[in-house]
Parts: C-alpha cells; sequence; structure tokens
C-alpha cells in the first residue's frame, strides 16, 4: 500500500485539456468536449492552446483538485475494476464561446448524474495511471466493507386508507 500523508489522502489535483472540434452542422460549426485529464497541472495558463489541426484545437483548461470520500470508495472501487478507469468532466458554458471547469470526479454514480445538468458538457477521459495509483492507495487505506440489509416493507393500514388523509379530496363534511 502507498503511504498517503492524512493532509493530502482525499485531494489529487490534475490537468484538464478540452478539444474544439468542427462540425458540418449548418446551426453550429463547432462543439466543446472533454478530452483527457493530466496526472498534474502545467505550468502554464488556462486556455492555452496545445495543438491544432484542421478539424480539432486542444487546449489546456486548467487544473482542477479532485476530492476523494471515505464513504465513497465502493464507488471508486468499482471504477477501477472497470477495464476502463475514468474521470467525469462537465463543463459549463459562462458566456460567447467560453467554458470552465465545473466539476471532476472519480465517482462513476456521481458522473452518470452530472450527465443530467441542462447546459453542461460532460465526457468521461481516462484516468492517468497516476490518479489510478493514489485513488487505489486511497480505497485501500478507507474502505471498510458493509453488509447489506433488505429493509422489511410495512404492511399498509386499510383503515388508514379508508379514513383518508385530512385536507386531501373531499371533506368529511361534504356529503
Amino acid at each position: 500500500m502507498s503511504a498517503l500523508p492524512e493532509d493530502a489522502a482525499g485531494r489529487f489535483t490534475v490537468g484538464i485539456v478540452v478539444a474544439k472540434r468542427k462540425l458540418s452542422n449548418p446551426w453550429v460549426d463547432h462543439a466543446w468536449l472533454p478530452a483527457a485529464a493530466l496526472p498534474a497541472a502545467p505550468d502554464m495558463p488556462p486556455w492555452t492552446r496545445l495543438s491544432a489541426n484542421e478539424r480539432e484545437e486542444l487546449f489546456f483548461a486548467g487544473s482542477y483538485e479532485l476530492s476523494f470520500h471515505r464513504g465513497e470508495t465502493s464507488h471508486y472501487r468499482d471504477n477501477l475494476v472497470s477495464g476502463q478507469p475514468s474521470l467525469w468532466v462537465s463543463l459549463r458554458p459562462v458566456g460567447g464561446d467560453e467554458h470552465e471547469i465545473a466539476a471532476v470526479t472519480a465517482d462513476p454514480y456521481e458522473g452518470e448524474s452530472m450527465a443530467g445538468a441542462i447546459g453542461e458538457i460532460v465526457e468521461a477521459v481516462p484516468m492517468p495511471p497516476e490518479v489510478q495509483a493514489h485513488l487505489a492507495a486511497f480505497v485501500e487505506a478507507f474502505h471498510v466493507e458493509r453488509a447489506f440489509f433488505k429493509r422489511k416493507n410495512k404492511r399498509a393500514d386499510a383503515e388508514a386508507l379508508a379514513r383518508g388523509v385530512p385536507g386531501q379530496g373531499r371533506r368529511r363534511d361534504e356529503t
């Protein structure tokens, strides 16, 4: 197991690369998409152009500090053993053609819920091996297996159902 200093155990800073891709669409000429995560933030200002060709431009969008939470270790473990560990990156438009990094997560279930945000662009990108190693050490250090307990359903009270709920539907004094 890798030693995780207590103050840095739940954090890891990544750099985010975003692609501006040209589209053949009569209404939209390009699309912004998260393209990659870097294991560390490079020493350059956000939105520095990294490369360009006729179909796409790549930009370093900025850095983001991932937060790992002890209660989510089973989700992180699911991500690590999936065969394709990923980070989910959410971009938010801030005006015109500008975007900001709204969120980055290693929790696949949180990533799925982020995809439902209206107006945000969410993509899964490959998780760098350095982040995988840090996340695996975090899971190993903090995961606690929890037993599954199925809750029993309570039977409905037929008498309560027959009486109805006050304030809804027909009032008792209406006949």
